[in-house]
């Protein structure tokens, strides 16, 4: 079975970090996701601005991660929790497979940063606003309230 981790920023962020290439991050909020103990998926949040936020996806590489209450955890941190209106994403140019998978979550590509990697590369900017997100109400919020009754008092 697939748990939520709400209260281990520091192990979330170093799954996230391991993954995406960076050595740390400061002034983050995590959540992760695990089976069998292990984590498996890890979404960051940083860079806070006003309305906007980063946010940052890693998994252990298999397409079976995601579950609809840990969508609606990490988008409702977000949009409800922190109070953003959107939340933005860079994505190296050369990864197509985030790029889909952004674009499969419902983000918006609006730009790209000219050589923005330390290699040269491109990063392109998603961007999605509260008002274009289906993971905050319905099924998405419905799951989550039923995965933190299983789970009992002690999240």
């Amino acid at each position: 079975m697939k748990r939520i981790v709400w209260h281990e920023s520091e192990r979330v962020m170093r799954f996230v970090a391991e993954r995406v290439g960076a050595e740390t991050f400061k002034d983050y909020a995590a959540i992760g996701l695990e089976q069998a103990g292990e984590l498996i998926a890890g979404v960051l949040f940083d860079n806070k601005s006003g309305a906007n936020i980063h946010m940052h996806v890693a998994s252990n590489e298999t397409r079976h991660w995601m579950t609809p209450a840990y969508m609606a955890a990490c988008f409702r941190y977000a949009f409800v929790q922190a109070a953003c209106n959107r939340i933005t994403g860079l994505v190296r140019a050369d990864n197509v497979d985030a790029q889909r998978f952004d674009e499969h979550l419902g983000f918006k590509r609006e730009g790209q940063l000219r050589a923005a990697c330390t290699d040269g590369t491109d990063l392109i900017i998603y961007g999605m606003l509260k008002s274009e997100c289906r993971y905050i109400e319905g099924k998405y919020h419905a799951a989550l309230l039923a995965d933190i009754r299983r789970a009992g008092p002690s999240r």
